[in-house]
Order: structure tokens, then sequence, then C-alpha cells
């Protein structure tokens, strides 16, 4: 072997140099995503579109579409709010409506179904407001 293919014990190879740095930078932008605090007004994937029906809505209450993250509310009959269902303190999709309020169980924030403002935090900025319209019983979001 030449002297340029051997490596003194303890000295890393250059491979596990580039392997380390490589991963550093793969691991820092994974690390400042999941960070964030009071990200909000960044829909974040919020599906647009016809989501579901007036039936599914109760009234004084709302129902989270989930996989469109997105979240319908009827304060009081005939009048229906959309919101984004991401959290604005870290994302996470809210997952349920209980009362006049919408819950987001990962860190405790609450939203108002009337106008998606905080309640409770952590939570600082209110939930993204989104355009509903309805078409007979459907609803449909922008």
């Amino acid at each position: 072997m030449s002297d340029n293919a051997t490596s003194r014990a303890g000295d890393p190879s250059r491979r596990a140099v580039f392997g380390g740095i490589v991963g550093l930078g793969v691991g820092v932008p994974l690390i400042a995503a999941c960070g964030s605090d009071d990200s909000g007004g960044d829909s974040g994937g919020t599906s647009a579109g016809k989501i579901g029906k007036t039936s599914e809505v109760p009234v004084g209450g709302g129902k989270i579409f989930a996989a469109d993250k997105v979240v319908v509310t009827q304060p009081t009959e005939g009048d229906f709010k959309a919101f984004s269902a991401l959290c604005t303190h870290q994302g996470c999709v809210v997952s349920k409506i209980e009362g006049k309020d919408i819950d987001c169980t990962c860190h405790g924030s609450k939203f108002s179904i009337t106008d998606g403002s905080v309640v409770n935090g952590p939570a600082k900025k209110p939930l993204e407001s989104l355009q509903v319209t309805v078409s007979g019983d459907d609803l449909t979001v922008a």
C-alpha cells in the first residue's frame, strides 16, 4: 500500500469527514424546520376546493377536515367560517372542536370557532382565515 492510501490510527478518513459534513448539512435544516414558534400565516399545504357538506358541520361547532388541513365552523345557523387546521404555535393539525373552541392537543392552544382568534396559548396568532363558499349543501374552500 502507498502512503496516500494508509490512514494513521485515530485520524478520521476523508469518507468519514465528508459523511459528517453531508449529514450536518441535511440535519440542520430538519432541526430548523421543527423548532419554529408562531409560524402563522402560512397555509402549509391547506387544500382548496370542495371539501364537504354543510350537513357535516353542526351549528355552534364545526368539523375538522384533517386530510385537507381545513376547519369549517358554523357559529350560528347558516354562518360558515373556514380556517387552516394548522396550529400557529408549531404547525400541528388541530384535533378537536369542543364547545366554542378549536383545540390543538399538541401543546394546548385553543382558538375561537367564530374568528379563529387565540382563546388559550401558547399560540399567539389566530388560525389563518380561509374563504368558504356554500353552494347548495356543498362547502368549497379557497
